[in-house]
């Protein structure tokens, strides 16, 4: 018996760009970080670091807008973004249940 027939996956399999090429990453479906991208499974249950994430809200307030125009411009006109598209499988949005 492995570790994966015991505890049921936390992540999804994805794609991501890392400069013009495709590399392979996981999406986290549980935990404190579920929803992000990450490029090990095994970051979807480590400890978060506090520090290091409030230096990052931090680096946002002050670029935010700045970051906002570069991704878009990036996302439109690079070539590993439009190949990045084709490859992307479209995943069904799943609902939270409303609990009475």
């Amino acid at each position: 018996m492995r570790y994966e027939d015991i505890i049921p996956e936390s992540y999804t399999q994805t794609y991501s760009r890392q400069g013009n090429k495709i590399v392979r990453k996981y999406r986290c479906t549980s935990g404190a970080r579920d929803g992000r991208v990450v490029a090990n499974p095994a970051t979807c249950n480590a400890p978060i670091n506090v520090k290091a994430s409030q230096r990052l809200k931090i680096t946002k307030r002050k670029g935010a807008t700045q970051m906002k125009v570069k991704a878009s411009k990036t996302k439109a006109y690079s070539p590993g973004s439009k190949r990045l598209s084709g490859v992307q499988r479209i995943r069904p949005r799943t609902t939270k249940r409303k609990t009475s």
